[in-house]
């Protein structure tokens, strides 16, 4: 059977102000993408399908990794804006205290998703439905017919949805499973023209021993 690898980017520049600031890797992403891209022509996967979100920090992780195969873009990979989404629950005024501190970020962003699911957030530019429905087109766009390693570079947010989508759960679960997904991560998925499976969540064996474990972050 094929499959699906799903790397979530390398970390951005969480609290660099706008979403454009923080769609930037930052030293520390780029030597992720880097252990990532290593370990893999280590077990010798190597990609026959890359696909990215639209995102700087999707390519950028795909550059970090080295891979030469020509990368397709797709923005169904493009994480939710969360920028957007918290700017919309503090009625177009995001504090400071939530763009700069991270646990109080990730404390609003959890409530917020929440809000967004349940059909609020009226004023985003984008509903739960229309994020659900791109990342199913995306999903099958990067799994027909002609590869059998597909490599994906995208976000936490969907690669949340993508594994709860699969396994039938309620969409609160999408939350939880977002909020743990590290950088560089692998989430894998085993497919077929009829079957679509979860193989392997959130895996880091790049960061595996002692002296690699300081690498390892979630933002």
């Amino acid at each position: 059977m094929a499959e699906l690898l799903v790397i979530r980017h390398g970390q951005a520049s969480f609290g660099a102000g706008d979403a454009a600031a923080y769609d930037q890797l930052t030293d520390l992403g780029y030597t992720q993408s880097r252990l990532l891209g290593d370990l893999l022509r280590d077990l010798d996967w190597v990609p026959d399908r890359v696909v990215t979100g639209t995102l700087a920090r999707h390519r950028q992780t795909l550059d970090g990794i080295g891979f030469d195969t020509a990368a397709e873009e797709h923005a169904g990979w493009n994480e939710y804006d969360f920028h957007d989404l918290l700017t919309a629950k503090h009625s177009g005024v995001l504090p400071e205290n939530v763009q700069k501190d991270r646990q109080s970020h990730f404390r609003a962003l959890k409530t917020t998703l929440r809000e967004w699911q349940d059909g609020g957030l009226t004023g985003a530019s984008e509903n739960w439905t229309q994020f659900s429905d791109r990342v199913e087109q995306a999903r099958s766009h990067a799994v027909r017919a002609g590869a059998e390693r597909v490599l994906v570079v995208s976000s936490g947010g969907v690669i949340g949805k993508l594994v709860s989508a699969t396994l039938q759960t309620p969409p609160a679960q999408m939350i939880a499973l977002n909020l743990q997904v590290k950088n560089t991560s692998m989430t894998r998925f085993i497919f077929t023209e009829r079957a679509f499976f979860l193989s392997e969540f959130n895996a880091t064996p790049h960061f595996a021993d002692n002296d690699r474990s300081v690498y390892m972050s979630y933002s």
